[in-house]
């Protein structure tokens, strides 16, 4: 009897060893799965920025004068590359709890092969017969990359961390991947001018003597100041939020018909607002309203105030600012 109690608890005390053996090796395997995911998110990450974003602008800057043949054919094989990272990342194997991340990143990819697509088509304009046209096709191309990197910053990373975290792994960093390089490609002139030098709304009279321009000092939304990155501004207003833009005249001059446009990107898209004012005086501050309708609610979005180019300005660099923002 005895015998048999204590072969009894060897069994038992084997049963207990090996489910604890088993257990121990599907959380090694799902952590060592989770871990293997965010490696391959992170190299597809830096292949994006170093094969696709940096070549991509180191051939758009001063492509007027470079041979068309040759940036074409850059462009395109650009895009190609693009679009395999993108295949790439739809063969990886994902753990289930990476899936929703898994979906953001092709977003972002996608997003990222299509607006390398649109530059190859905008730049045929942009360095022949309808530079105006084409450099809004080029700005716009621009706001999709934007887009990506909104999507990686605000969805891709913070989703792989999450899954991360809660299949008990640390100390991990999932890479950052940023490909617009700053906000002047947002604005058509400013995009032409550093693909050809030139302006793309040069004026057929000559520009008053004196210093031109303006300085973008504000903006707030639904009661609330908006802070600049890196702080996160929740704002009121739903999908339609009306933002109060402010701005100075800080030229010698006073101007006529400045443009004031707002943009938001959120979940993957772009929508924008503007307004336009008739005159401005030198020195004076302006306060303007701008609706941008069909913004996505309850998400981490990135907006985008400027005011428009002047004709005589040279400095664009206080002409606008990027907040992130949460829309209720």
């Amino acid at each position: 009897m005895m015998r048999r109690r204590i072969a009894a608890g060897v069994g038992v005390l084997l049963l207990i060893a090996i489910v604890l053996i088993v257990s121990a090796i599907l959380k090694g395997q799902k952590s060592s799965a989770l871990e293997t995911y965010n490696r391959d998110v992170s190299q597809l990450a830096s292949q994006s920025e170093q094969e696709v974003a940096k070549p991509l602008f180191t051939a758009l800057v001063g492509a007027g004068g470079k041979p068309t043949i040759n940036v074409d054919q850059q462009i395109n094989e650009l895009h190609s590359t693009a679009q395999h990272l993108l295949d790439q990342a739809r063969g990886l194997s994902v753990p289930g709890e990476m899936s929703e991340a898994q979906h953001n990143v092709l977003l972002a990819l996608e997003l990222r092969a299509e607006a390398v697509e649109k530059t190859a088509g905008a730049m045929h304009g942009v360095t022949g017969s309808e530079p105006k046209t084409a450099s809004e096709h080029l700005a716009g191309a621009m706001e999709i990359l934007l887009a990506s990197d909104v999507v990686w910053s605000q969805r891709v990373q913070p989703l792989v961390q999450e899954a991360l975290s809660a299949g008990g792994v640390q100390g991990l960093s999932t890479a950052k991947s940023t490909t617009l390089p700053n906000t002047g490609w947002l604005d058509p002139e400013t995009a032409l001018a550093r693909v050809t030098g030139k302006e793309s709304s040069e004026s057929s009279g000559p520009v008053s003597a004196g210093t031109h321009g303006d300085a973008l000092t504000g903006l707030s939304a639904g009661g609330v100041t908006l802070q600049p990155e890196p702080a996160e501004n929740p704002v009121s207003g739903g999908s339609s939020p009306t933002f109060t833009v402010t701005f100075q005249n800080t030229g010698e001059n006073s101007e006529t018909n400045t443009k004031v446009v707002v943009s938001v990107t959120s979940a993957g898209k772009t929508v924008s607002g503007s307004q336009t004012v008739e005159k401005t005086e030198p020195g004076g501050t302006y306060n303007v309203n701008v609706t941008v309708k069909g913004v996505t609610t309850g998400v981490a979005a990135k907006v985008e105030a400027k005011v428009e180019k002047v004709p005589g300005e040279s400095n664009l660099e206080n002409n606008k600012a990027s907040y992130l923002a949460t829309f209720e």
